[in-house]
């Protein structure tokens, strides 16, 4: 009877080690689903760029407005009736361009 048991128990040993650390145990699983939740992270960060991007995009096709913007702050442009002041701190050097001669 003793040995019987011992060989039931041996068997049952055998028989979870499989679903332990085989291909598709309890181990890889957890594995995973680790692997499943940061992939899901990185997924909601991009989702939020290229919404970002859309609106951006859909605002660039519907007027002028954003154009404008865009070429005010990034590319320095003003308005061909505008006139453009800069305001400069105390001991800031002047930046000289050379005169064109002509």
């Amino acid at each position: 009877m003793r040995l019987l048991t011992l060989i039931l128990i041996g068997a049952i040993v055998l028989l979870q080690g499989p679903l332990l650390f085989g291909k598709g145990g309890w181990l890889k699983v957890r594995e995973l689903e680790r692997q499943v939740q940061a992939q899901r992270g990185v997924n909601d960060k991009l989702r939020g760029r290229n919404a970002a991007l859309d609106a951006e995009v859909r605002d660039l096709k519907q007027g002028y407005g954003a154009i404008e913007e865009r070429a005010r702050a990034e590319l320095g442009m003003i308005r061909q009736d505008e006139v453009f002041f800069q305001v400069l701190e105390k001991g800031a050097k002047l930046a000289t361009v050379p005169a064109a001669t002509h």
